[in-house]
This record gives structure tokens, sequence and C-alpha cells, in this order.
């Protein structure tokens, strides 16, 4: 009579040990599958395992530990169908703020900047589950640039015009995250992620010759108004650079992207210095950031005029290269600060070298 019992229990304790010495759902359900469904094998082993864990039919001694188990198992279980379907990652790092949980990958970074890296992150919105990019600095003596970017971004959301608000990246967040084994805090910024976009250092490389000047028309156009939106919310970006322009070329969108030099002013227009250059983008800055002087709105337009020039290889018709030469003066008092009124003289310039504006289409070359 007491011979199926202790073959239950071995059940009871063979199925605690493989829950509790999983190191992911993965080593419990199987790798993931490619065409977006559970497999049924998947769904077996999860069932063999509820059926012995549950505390409802585990003995009466075992049932303490079973609803242990059950708990680590339905956990594991739930991870799981949310990869399956396009959730975070199995062995995503998972980073918890007041306000969200973050999954971040732990494989191969997005992109590498100059202080920081981006990394693929997802968080779950309602019953949603939404991509975003986590920028974390390498060095944390640069935790300091990662707050001046949530501030401006911020800034820039806040006091900027609503309709122009796709032209800068929109702040879904900010963490702190200290190594478990160093103990080094670093802060980190959770920023919304970008699809088919391309910087202008890539274009040039796809157009070594640099693109035609009525390419470059709808792009100076919409830089103009991304640096004159932050400019009217006291915000000057600092490092206005190819790598830093993205554009989407079949919807001629643009994105102004890594706010980390950004700095703001107050009502007399003084702020302070523009913290860093770019390394190896220093000839695209006016000399009054190596002289380290306060940050004026000229600074960006002169940027934006530079990173014009070099994304068309400096091939810009009289109109348009006697604009670029009086937005880059060295003098920032003699060139122009107000972005918006400057859009305007553009617009003139580009009707008398082209004509009426037209839709142009862009493409990048398909590597």
């Amino acid at each position: 009579m007491t011979g199926p019992e202790p073959r239950a229990h071995e059940t009871i304790d063979s199925a605690l040990r493989r829950v509790d010495l999983a190191a992911g759902p993965a080593d419990l359900f199987g790798p993931l599958p490619e065409d977006g469904r559970v497999p049924s094998a998947a769904t077996a082993a999860y069932r063999r395992l509820a059926r012995r864990l549950h505390p409802d039919t585990a003995p009466a001694e075992h049932r303490v530990a079973a609803a242990r188990g059950f708990i680590r198992l339905t956990d594991s279980w739930r991870r799981y169908r949310d990869a399956v379907h396009g959730g975070p990652g199995l062995n995503d790092l998972v980073l918890t703020t007041e306000e969200r949980t973050y999954h971040v990958d732990r494989g191969r970074p997005l992109a590498e900047g100059d202080i920081a890296d981006l990394r693929a992150a997802r968080y779950r919105d309602g019953d949603r589950w939404r991509d975003a990019v986590l920028k974390l600095p390498r060095a944390p003596r640069d935790n300091d640039l990662l707050r001046a970017e949530a501030t401006a971004l911020r800034r820039v959301r806040e006091r900027g015009e609503r309709r122009y608000r796709a032209f800068a990246p929109p702040l879904i967040g900010t963490l702190r995250h200290r190594d478990p084994t160093t103990r080094v805090e670093r802060h980190g910024n959770l920023l919304g992620r970008l699809s088919g976009f391309h910087d202008l250092a890539e274009v040039r490389r796809a157009y070594p010759d640099g693109i035609d000047a009525r390419d470059a028309a709808w792009m100076w156009r919409r830089l103009l108004v991304a640096i004159g939106n932050a400019h009217r919310a006291g915000v000057v970006h600092g490092a206005v650079v190819p790598e830093h322009v993205l554009i989407h070329p079949e919807k001629h969108g643009l994105v102004l992207v890594d706010w980390c030099y950004s700095v703001t002013f107050d009502a007399t227009r003084r702020a302070p210095h523009v913290p860093a250059m770019v390394p190896r983008r220093e000839e695209t800055y006016p000399p009054e950031v190596a002289d380290r002087r306060p940050a004026l709105p000229a600074i960006d337009v002169y940027m934006a005029t530079k990173c014009v020039e070099f994304v068309t290889a400096g091939r810009l018709p009289r109109r348009l290269s006697a604009l670029a030469r009086g937005c880059s003066l060295p003098a920032p008092r003699r060139r122009p600060s107000d972005a918006f009124a400057l859009l305007g003289e553009l617009d003139d310039a580009l009707e008398r070298s082209f004509g009426p504006r037209r839709f142009r289409p862009f493409h990048m070359p398909t590597p």
C-alpha cells in the first residue's frame, strides 16, 4: 500500500530539482522557435512539470516546496511565451525603475557612440511590448552628460512646439544602474527606438562625391526646424555633427540625436560653454566652442551649415553657397542666430536656385 507514495515523492523532488537548477526558461522548455509559435513540446514539458508541482495535488509534506517550485515554473513559462511572441529575450538584463521595468539585450550594442553604448531594450506598455534604446555611458565620469541630455529632451518637449516633437528622440525614462561587482553607478537614458534612419556620415559614404543640393534642401530645412525649436525652448544642442543628424530617406524625416553636449540658456541668452567636442569632428565646430565661450544658438547654426556642406561635398549653387558662408562666419555675433528666420532666407534662396518647391525622392543605395 505504501509502494506508489515514494515514487510520487521522487517525482516531485525531481521536478523541483529541474526547476531550481534551470539557468533560464530554455532549460525547461527548449530553445526559442523562429516561427513565433510556442512549440507543442514546450507546452507538454510545462504541463508535465505543472502536474507534478501543483500544490493542490502535492502530498502534504511536500506542499510548501511544491508551491514554491510551481511559482518559479509559471514565471518561467510566462517569460518563455513572452519571448516567443516578441517580448523580451530570455537572457535580457532586467532593470527596474519607479515607473517601469526594462528588459535590455545583453548582446552586441546597437551602436557605440563616443561616450556611451546604445542597447536594444523593451518595456511593457499596458498589454503591449514597446521597443526602446538604453543609452548608458561607458565611464561614470560621463554621468553628467547623460543627465544633461535628459534635461534638454524634457525641456524641448515641454517648451518646444508640439508639431516639432518628431525632430528630437522621445525620452521614455531615466535610470541609475549600479554594477553588482564594482558597485560603480552609471546614469542612463531610455529613448524611443528609431527605424529606417541613416546618419549623414552614412549618407556621405554612400555618395562619396556628395548628394545633389536639391536633395540636401529638405535635410537643411528640417535641421533648421530642429535646432530652431530647441532654441525657442532654451536649449543649444552643441554637437550638430553628421553622426548626430539622422534622416529617413523615403519619408524625408529628420531626427537630431545625442543631446549629451547640450546646454541651456536664460532670458539674457547666456549659457555655460559647450562641455566637450565630439572626437574627430573638431572642424565642424565654430571657434567659440574651443575657446569655451558661452553657448549661443549661433553655434548650432554654424554646425548645421557645416553638416550640409559635408553631405553635399560643398557642391552648392551660388545663392546657397553665399548663405552657407554667412552662416559660418568666425564671429558668432555676425552669424544668424534665429534658425526660423534663416529658414525663410533658405526657402527664398532655394526657390531662386531651383524654382518652386516640389517633392524629390531620395534613396540610399542598396548595400
